[in-house]
């Protein structure tokens, strides 16, 4: 049986207005009255009602969370920490998922539907006017792993994919590699397009270095390992720098299916350092996105957006690192 307000009140021996008041945040009650009724909640085994509350306060406490690549592993470790991250602060996570969508109407009528306070956009490949549509209609909004601006509409959370580019381009130089090549995901994803951009600036005005750029159809295993399939018929560069550890782990399959070896014949590194790079038949070289801080930051700055609407949008982003393993010399 379901455990009553009513039923709470009367073991503690107050109203039921003070019982509603010790589970509402904010609301003023005495610790002498709080005392009495969470004991009194704590041998009943009661827990207040979230959509009861939601009705007092005008807070549902449910913030959209919106990911639109299922298909790569890392967002089951990014939607493992920002349930629990959200749950930590008495907040409830309501999953929106985009794969292969790229209009926001849908997902705001949704939102709207489920009345949830803020949201949070989880994509390194949706454009910034996809964040900036939840804000036009008044809704708190973080982008986590969005595209650096100098005037961002909207929170954005995430790494400078430039920087990220150039760190992959000198990782490869270091090792003497002539023939270097950048395989990255999807052209049309701005965190493809940033990722070539640095990688291709590290090569300005260097004559002994030849550069080549292709692209992936998705940030998925399938996909990478076709696209080094098809380059691997024609003239391969020595070293590809590939836009996400998933690319690089499926390029790795087909180079070593041709009869080739990694790094012997030919060098990857990565973007991420997901678990599967640090298994021991993979070991990939790869670059560290601090997902875990980048998450951490986005739920701050949701809630603290629902505490003051009002707030300048920020930028965070957080420095990456070179992880050395087994497909770089």
């Amino acid at each position: 049986m379901v455990v009553t307000l009513k039923e709470v009140a009367e073991r503690a021996g107050v109203s039921r207005s003070a019982v509603s008041r010790t589970f509402t945040d904010g609301a003023s009650v005495s610790a002498r009255t709080r005392a009495k009724v969470e004991k009194a909640a704590n041998e009943l085994g009661y827990a207040p009602n979230a959509l009861a509350s939601s009705l007092t306060t005008g807070r549902t406490k449910l913030i959209g969370l919106i990911v639109n690549n299922f298909h790569n592993p890392l967002i089951l470790e990014v939607f493992d920490l920002f349930t629990r991250g959200l749950q930590d602060r008495g907040l409830r996570p309501l999953l929106v998922n985009l794969t292969d969508a790229t209009d926001p109407a849908a997902s705001l009528r949704m939102l709207r539907q489920y009345s949830v306070d803020g949201v949070i956009v989880a994509s390194s490949t949706l454009p910034s006017s996809f964040a900036e549509s939840f804000k036009n209609a008044g809704l708190p909004v973080v982008h986590a792993f969005g595209r650096y601006s100098i005037a961002p509409d909207v929170h954005v959370v995430g790494i400078d994919n430039v920087a990220c580019g150039r760190m992959a381009a000198e990782a490869l130089i270091r090792r003497g590699y002539t023939r270097v090549g950048f395989l990255g995901g999807p052209e049309n994803a701005t965190s493809t397009q940033d990722r070539a951009a640095g990688f291709l600036e590290s090569f300005d005005g260097r004559t002994d270095i030849t550069v080549s750029l292709s692209y992936a159809g998705d940030y998925t295993f399938d996909a990478g390992r076709a696209e080094m399939q098809r380059l691997l018929a024609m003239n391969p560069a020595e070293a590809y720098f590939c836009g996400d550890d998933l690319l690089a782990i499926g390029a790795l399959s087909a180079i070593q299916d041709a009869g080739l070896s990694v790094p012997g014949d030919i060098g990857l590194i990565g973007l991420n350092d997901m678990e599967m790079s640090r298994w021991q038949n993979i070991g990939l070289t790869t670059i560290r996105q601090p997902v875990a801080q980048i998450i951490e930051a986005a739920i701050e700055l949701v809630v603290a957006t629902i505490e003051k609407p009002d707030r300048h949008p920020e930028i965070r982003l957080f420095p990456c690192r070179v992880i050395d393993r087994r497909t770089l010399p």
